[in-house]
């Protein structure tokens, strides 16, 4: 008895360090902004562009201090997000949404960088400063969720194996899926700091594609998540208060 306890207690220590698939998420992470950017300056044919520059170091700073952060605070809910290849039961629909979505944001760098070289990505500064913004607000809307939310996973499955359960602080008090808030206002953020028009049609579409994802992730909860629905019925919107 005393030794099934004592592997019990190495093991829920164990899950509160970063491991393989927690660190291979903040490399991936950090290694991000330098793909982008390669991709960006291919498609451009120049690097002389400071807003494309001002993009890449915000999403360096912003994005890979956000994972850290939370890496730090949670180490196991990033570890089970480096695990999402691995996990059996999610949901068929989303085993195609979610390489649909990887992929968007490197298509939205490759029209920006074509905008840039055949248009200008001329939209003027007051889209920098929109975008600043919405990139701002997005890392702060996804950060307090991944912060109140230790099944805020890659792929929707009912985490039966982490005894799953509702979410209710946070920004989940406010609305049901804080996290494609933030998601899609990030997606949005790149083309309108750049200045570049053409970059808001895939930005658009992998907002859409989340938009998708929200109406199948959420009927899924309330079909299988035990309180979801009584939860559904007090926060009424998904993702924009007083709107949807």
């Amino acid at each position: 008895m005393a030794d099934k306890t004592q592997k019990s207690q190495f093991s829920d220590r164990s899950l509160q360090k970063l491991q393989r698939p927690g660190i291979n998420v903040l490399v991936g992470t950090f290694l991000s902004p330098f793909i982008l950017g390669f991709l960006l300056f291919m498609y451009a044919r120049t690097v002389a562009v400071p807003r494309a520059w001002f993009l890449l170091v915000i999403n360096l700073i912003g994005m890979f201090g956000q994972i850290a952060f939370v890496a730090a605070r949670n180490p196991d809910l990033v570890n089970h997000r480096g695990l999402w290849k691995k996990k059996k039961d999610t949901k068929s629909w989303d085993k195609i949404i979610v390489p649909g979505w990887g992929v968007l944001p490197y298509m939205t760098f490759i029209v920006i960088g074509l905008d840039i070289r055949f248009d200008g990505a001329n939209l003027g500064l007051w889209s920098a400063v929109v975008g600043t913004a919405l990139f701002v607000f997005s890392v702060a809307v996804l950060t307090s969720a991944m912060l109140v939310n230790k099944h805020f996973e890659t792929t929707v499955r009912i985490q039966t194996d982490r005894n799953h359960k509702v979410i209710t602080t946070g920004p989940y008090k406010y609305i049901r899926h804080p996290g494609y808030v933030g998601a899609s206002l990030w997606a949005l953020s790149a083309p309108l700091i750049v200045g570049s028009v053409y970059g808001l049609i895939p930005a658009s579409m992998a907002v859409l594609l989340l938009i998708i994802r929200t109406v199948l992730e959420d009927r899924t909860l309330q079909r299988e998540l035990t309180g979801y629905s009584e939860y559904a019925r007090q926060v009424h919107y998904r993702l924009i208060p007083g709107l949807w």
